[in-house]
């Protein structure tokens, strides 16, 4: 029964004691839908669908007052609708709910049911406020920076410099859409950047940094001063030092013109790629379809095989034979032979020759801070920035976040990592922005990626290096599969593929400092669940 009022619709969606507490369904709301929540023996009512990637929430993890997309992580509260962990950077809308009569109502406006993303209040720059927030790097944790101070009514300047030519954008989407535009996965417009006064220059790569003048050096000789810095330049690609890597059609990937330039030219020809890891994999599959061949070398023996261990690594190994990929492993690259200034071949250590029409580097990325060694940060040999639970560096009003840091991990007891995720970066400049507002709040966010490969998506929690043993319930050679990895008695990290959201309830669990033991999942993959 529903009733319309305008542009408002109430509608009885179910009666008081249809959902248990800790239970939640999807309901319909005149022509759309809503998550409906019973929590704390409260109902609540939400948007049906994650901000991200538009994922059923109904189909994720709740867990107290919060709901966890099943797909990508993200998180939601329940009562408010804001997003409280990433992926995304928009909230959910809101709808009334009222128990009365023994029957629930959900009341929703049809704009608010038709459009589940919800932008947060955020206020603009004032001219009588004096200080300066300089971004450098136009990344996921540059933009949840400046929209987290906007949204906490900071009303100084804040410029968001990046050595890239077009506004931030999802980059994760390069490998597993490599034909899409930067226009398309944009995180958010030119106009909106406009409408809160948050200033985006492109074309800006920065040289230098200095902390005592309080000012950044660009490569075009521009100097831009701040009262505080937040540096999340994220990685620039590897590459390899063997004869023929400066070839023409030796590719990074980093950029959509990357993206698509190697997409283009994949069309019909002999294509190698170095590396079978995540970013190897995902090309190897967006381009299956329309190259000629595509022939993957690793020096390691399995896809994958530090991360998810042999079983799967061997399940999905076969999955991408089956579509014509070819392999050689424990095999490296010796030379990559041109003709005319052109790749043609490459030869391996082990002799072996490979015709090769485009060769794509995908051997890892290292932190893009080279700018910055000589301005007195405490960084890694490796070229990482240390900070603390507060994105502080060692420097007074320096910030740092994303794939550039090693931070404290708090599922690991403190450890500094370097993690990088593009989930762990949207968290870590919102900590960065809350840091500059002199709020308290503090890194604590559970690691969560995921891959697609052939519409399968595997998604993957926790913090796996070191683990000594692994769990596997169901059949990675099915493609249907949970692993636990574990370290001595406990479970440090979850994959699955087909078998949501079970990753999702162990983010849940790690994020409020559950411990899942070895033993609980021995026999059953959600054994530790019935005994939360």
């Amino acid at each position: 029964m529903s009733s319309q009022s305008g542009e408002r619709i109430t509608q009885v969606v179910c009666d008081v004691g249809d959902l248990k507490d800790g239970e939640m369904r999807d309901v319909e709301v005149g022509e759309g839908k809503a998550l409906l929540v019973r929590s704390g023996g409260q109902y609540y009512a939400v948007s049906a669908k994650c901000t991200h990637y538009g994922a059923p929430l109904s189909k994720g993890a709740l867990c107290n007052d919060r709901v966890r997309c099943p797909w990508h992580g993200a998180c939601f509260n329940v009562k408010t609708g804001d997003i409280e962990e990433y992926p995304g950077l928009d909230s959910l809308q809101k709808f009334e709910v009222e128990v009365s009569d023994g029957k629930v109502k959900v009341t929703a406006d049809k704009t608010s049911l038709s459009n589940h993303k919800r932008i947060k209040p955020m206020c603009r720059a004032s001219p009588s406020d004096s200080k300066t927030v300089l971004i450098i790097g136009g990344g996921p944790a540059s933009v949840a920076c400046a929209e987290t101070l906007r949204q906490n009514g900071f009303k100084g300047k804040i410029t968001l410099a990046t050595k890239e030519e077009c506004l931030p954008y999802d980059r994760i989407k390069l490998s597993k859409a490599m034909s899409t535009t930067a226009d398309a996965i944009a995180l958010r417009s030119k106009d909106f950047y406009e409408s809160y006064d948050i200033d985006i220059q492109t074309n800006k790569e920065a040289v230098s940094v200095d902390t005592s003048g309080k000012s950044v050096k660009f490569s075009d000789g521009s100097v831009l001063p701040y009262t505080s810095l937040v540096l999340a330049t994220g990685g620039r690609p590897r590459t390899l030092p063997v004869p023929g890597k400066d070839l023409k059609n030796v590719c990074l990937l980093r950029t959509p013109k990357d993206a698509n330039y190697i997409a283009s030219e994949a069309a019909g020809k002999n294509v190698v790629i170095i590396g079978s890891s995540f970013i190897g994999m995902e090309v190897a599959s967006s381009l299956a379809s329309q190259a000629a061949s595509i022939t993957v070398v690793d020096i390691i023996a399995l896809p994958f095989q530090t991360v998810l261990g042999d079983k799967v690594g061997t399940a999905l190994q076969k999955m991408h034979e089956e579509k014509g990929i070819k392999f050689h492993f424990k095999a490296g690259l010796s030379e990559i032979v041109g003709e005319n200034g052109q790749v043609k071949e490459v030869v391996l250590d082990n002799g072996t020759r490979l015709p090769a029409d485009l060769v794509v580097l995908g051997v890892g990325v290292a932190p893009a801070t080279e700018f910055a060694k000589d301005s007195g940060l405490n960084m890694t040999k490796q070229g990482f920035i240390q900070v603390d639970k507060k994105m502080k560096t060692n420097l007074p009003d320096v910030l740092a976040a994303g794939d550039i840091v090693e931070f404290p991990l708090f599922t690991v007891n403190d450890e500094k990592v370097n993690i990088g995720h593009w989930q762990m970066a949207h968290h870590h400049g919102r900590i960065a922005a809350y840091t500059i507002l002199g709020k308290l709040e503090e890194l604590h966010s559970v690691p969560y990626f995921w891959t697609v490969q052939y519409g399968k998506s595997i998604r993957y929690t926790g913090y796996g290096p070191g683990y000594d043993d692994i769990i596997i319930h169901g059949n990675p050679d099915e493609l249907k599969f949970v692993a636990y990895y574990t370290k001595g008695e406990k479970v440090v990290a979850a994959a699955s593929l087909n078998f949501d959201p079970i990753v999702s309830e162990v983010a849940e669990a790690l994020n409020t400092g559950r411990e899942i033991k070895k033993e609980e999942v021995r026999n059953d993959p959600r054994g530790w669940v019935s005994k939360q």
